[in-house]
């Protein structure tokens, strides 16, 4: 049975609940992410730019509906997730508009013969972690940049934000963002520790507690 739902915190009633993954799906899932990631990174930065502004207009364009989401899912109040709707969008659209800029290769002094560089390069699929507080804010600090840097994002919201991240997929995907670029998923603990595992998740960002971030790191680490 699974734990993700979309629950009126007022009252406490489940107005929505989300299948939990099973092992077959999360394969599927970081099967697609990885396929995209072939895809999405030999995309020239200013497509992939052209896809992140798109997804910044996208919140403009649905800020009423995504507001709605996250005030249900979460009990934040109608002006504080319309504040949030327009910090994500901002976050997004700064990507969109200055991340190429931040993204080109700058030559360091070297004291011996031969050129020495620093580059910013994608280096595969992600996986995000994100609390309830901001599901907004949290997603787009997170996903923009890597997005336009040209890697692809699995990602596990918390238990009461399913609705907010499969619509993020929606607005990344109605953006152009390759399908299995960007992807909601909904995975027991165990199932986070076999992500992390697997040779194609090549990174993991957690915001949480000090506890879940010692968990997290502790598996991360062990599979360098």
């Amino acid at each position: 049975m699974s734990n993700y739902r979309l629950q009126n915190p007022a009252n406490g009633a489940v107005l929505e609940e989300f299948p939990a993954a099973t092992d077959a799906v999360i394969e599927q899932q970081l099967t697609a992410a990885e396929a995209a990631y072939r895809e999405w990174r030999s995309v020239s930065v200013q497509e992939r730019a052209t896809a992140i502004r798109r997804a910044a207009e996208i919140f403009d364009e649905r800020q009423d509906e995504l507001a709605r989401i996250i005030s249900l899912e979460m009990g934040k109040s109608l002006a504080e997730s319309l504040d949030e709707v327009a910090f994500a969008r901002d976050i997004i659209a700064y990507y969109g508009v200055h991340g190429p800029g931040l993204i080109t290769e700058a030559e360091i002094p070297s004291t011996i013969p031969g050129k020495a560089v620093v580059q910013q390069l994608p280096i595969g699929v992600l996986l995000g972690v994100m609390p309830w507080n901001f599901p907004y804010y949290q997603v787009a600090r997170f996903a923009a940049p890597n997005l336009l840097l040209g890697n692809t994002i699995v990602l596990k919201h918390a238990d009461i934000c399913a609705r907010s991240n499969l619509v993020m997929q929606e607005i990344f995907e109605q953006a152009g963002v390759p399908v299995g670029g960007y992807q909601a998923v909904f995975p027991s603990h165990q199932q986070v520790a076999d992500m992390i595992a697997d040779p194609r998740v090549q990174g993991v960002s957690l915001t949480g507690s000090e506890r879940a971030g010692a968990i997290i790191g502790a598996q991360a680490g062990a599979h360098l």
